[in-house]
């Protein structure tokens, strides 16, 4: 026994002298460590916070209007830096609108919503963009601005 493990140590054909079975299972675990520990690094990813809207007017009449934006977190706290974006729901504007929330997480958009013929009320559809490199995700249905024929 004493004569193999001195043969062993002063073997020096590194990975040479190891058998096909050692190896695959090295690689196999050393792949499995990498994607344990790449699921550990996104456990952050689910540490993250909902954010929502706060329209004011939430009910508007058809015409161009500049609606006020707030944008909060659960705690009900304003974000800033988050990018609103208004666009068609079942009511129409002409392109989508965006802005930024600035300090107090307030945006200001202006839109001239219409209804189609026959249509007594409608929707515009807000989204949100969370500031870069924040723990923000918009990704619940927000509050939607309703539009109603006057």
């Amino acid at each position: 026994m004493l004569d193999e493990l001195r043969q062993f140590a002063a073997d020096d054909r590194a990975i040479e002298g190891l058998p096909i079975r050692l190896v695959i299972a090295l690689v196999v675990g050393v792949a499995t460590l990498s994607v344990m520990l790449n699921m550990l690094s996104g456990v952050q990813g689910l540490a993250v916070t909902e954010l929502d809207v706060k329209p004011d007017p939430d009910v508007m009449t058809p015409g161009e209007q500049d609606i006020s934006i707030l944008v909060v977190d659960p705690d009900g706290d304003p974000v800033e830096g988050a990018t609103v974006v208004v666009k068609d729901g079942t009511a129409d504007i002409e392109s989508v609108v965006t802005n930024k929330t600035r300090e107090g997480g307030m945006a200001t958009v202006t839109v001239a919503p219409k209804l189609r013929s026959n249509q007594e009320d409608g929707t515009l559809v807000i989204d949100v963009k969370p500031p870069a490199g924040s723990q923000f995700v918009d990704r619940r249905e927000n509050t939607k601005i309703l539009v109603v024929e006057s």
